[in-house]
């Protein structure tokens, strides 16, 4: 079982974001900048281009409402978007609030939050969905 699912199960807590039948967003708590977030499928599938099609239009679709509600909460050009999935063995995607390409260079430090600034954020972009 991958962290995200006992993420998706409250096994681990999170500061999520939003969540639906099928998909589950929280906010990256190694974040490369304010306001990134994860999109994950609730579905434990490793490699992004395993999941069926539907489930993987569904993931983008859900991403693209998450993005919206990001951009609004945290300003920003514009919100860049990221599948690299090395680190961990479930699908998902990065949603990043961007004003440079260089903003989403995953080798740059990451940033720390305490948990109330966390959970603030959090409930900015759920509020705007």
């Amino acid at each position: 079982m991958s962290i995200f699912t006992k993420i998706i199960n409250g096994e681990i807590p999170s500061f999520k974001v939003a969540e639906d039948e099928h998909y589950f967003a929280f906010l990256d708590i190694r974040p490369l900048q304010r306001g990134h977030t994860l999109v994950i499928p609730k579905a434990e599938v490793d490699y992004i281009f395993d999941l069926d099609d539907n489930t993987l239009a569904g993931l983008h679709l859900f991403a693209k409402k998450v993005a919206v509600a990001l951009k609004k909460a945290v300003p920003c050009e514009r919100i860049g978007m990221a599948v690299l999935g090395m680190e961990v063995p479930h699908a998902h995607i990065h949603l990043v609030p961007l004003n440079s390409e260089r903003d989403m260079l995953f080798a740059n430090p990451r940033l720390q939050f305490t948990n109330e600034e966390m959970a603030e954020i959090a409930q900015k972009i759920a509020s705007q969905i």
